[in-house]
């Protein structure tokens, strides 16, 4: 038994905040995000239940043979408990169904992936619901304006389930992390280390003169991109060694949605120009861990999933973190 996505769906709140009202058209053109989807009243849990209820929907899937769900989200509805035990019972599901978060960013969806995998050719579950959740917009300040212009909100919810085969369908995992550079992309208030309680919030301004709060997000915007161009590289070569692969020999790459400009350096430095590559977020925005499962939603949608067979996943960003592995997509109705 092997670890395989078989459906796969999303959810973007319904407030749209468009970039023009930010920066300028060269900057728009660079990063290539028209507008983003905002979440006002809504809460990652809100949109998590949204994307779910939608799959479940669209696939016709039968809830009650759901018996594991595992959530990636960053900024939960709750610092405790954890954000997948109160979507069990919003999505009406068996109390036999095991629940667990994973904090982490734009790396999460392949570390979702691996530890669904795990859990499933262990033999601990058959069917995960594997959600992503993000409200990072609730976090960056309006007037932050280079960093708020690129994300956007949103959840997806993905069905990994066991499936009788020879093959595997989610191999070649690579995993990394460079946590020296933790506050390139990072929070600095509201954890243990400084609580709300004991840190007043202070607002100020960047050498950039964006605003923003020590209990928003502070992004530099430089280590990140030369992060990315210094570590993704690397990983598509190692993944590719792992799965004994040639670039020749991937029929995709679909790799967590930064910008576009950043994609397109990514993809000339990592040798990929001549292999099919997402890239497109012109309106949605970064969704973080949600980004890579989005653009596989977009990707079935227009593609022959029949020929998605070998399809490089990448993801990277906060922590410093990245991830990477090959997933057999080819089945997957849209």
């Amino acid at each position: 038994m092997f670890a395989k996505i078989t459906a796969i769906s999303s959810y973007l709140p319904p407030t749209v905040e468009e970039n023009k009202n930010l920066i300028d058209e060269r900057t728009i053109k660079k990063i290539g995000i028209l507008e983003r989807r905002i979440a006002t009243s809504e809460s990652a849990g809100d949109l998590a239940f949204l994307a779910a209820e939608k799959l479940f929907a669209k696939y016709k899937i039968n809830r009650d043979e759901i018996d594991f769900i595992l959530m990636c989200v960053q900024h939960p509805d709750y610092q405790m408990p954890h954000n997948a035990a109160h979507i069990q019972h919003r999505l009406n599901l068996s109390k036999n169904v095991g629940t667990m978060d994973i904090s982490l960013g734009c790396s999460g969806y392949i570390y979702g992936l691996a530890t669904a995998k795990g859990f499933i050719e262990a033999g601990l579950a058959k069917k995960i619901l594997f959600i992503t959740s993000s409200v990072y917009t609730k976090y960056i300040n309006g007037r932050d304006f280079s960093t708020r212009a690129l994300f956007g909100d949103g959840a997806t919810a993905t069905l990994i389930e066991a499936v009788n085969s020879e093959k595997e369908f989610l191999s070649a995992f690579v995993f990394g992390s460079d946590g020296s550079k933790f506050d390139k992309l990072y929070i600095p208030v509201g954890g243990s280390k400084f609580p709300p309680r004991d840190n007043p919030e202070i607002f100020d301004f960047d050498e950039n003169k964006n605003y923003r709060s020590n209990y928003e997000v502070h992004m530099d915007g430089g280590a990140v991109a030369y992060f990315t161009l210094h570590e993704v590289p690397k990983l598509v070569n190692d993944v590719l060694e792992k799965a004994k692969l040639l670039r020749a020999d991937l029929d995709f790459c679909i790799f967590h949605q930064a910008n576009q400009m950043m994609l397109e350096y990514v993809q000339k430095k990592s040798e990929l120009e001549g292999v099919p590559f997402f890239n497109d977020i012109k309106f949605c925005g970064n969704l973080v861990s949600g980004s890579v499962p989005f653009a596989i939603e977009q990707v079935i949608k227009n593609f022959d999933t029949a020929k998605l067979k070998k399809v490089l996943l990448a993801g990277f960003g906060v922590g410093f973190s990245w991830a990477g592995c090959i997933a057999d997509l080819s089945g997957i109705s849209n």
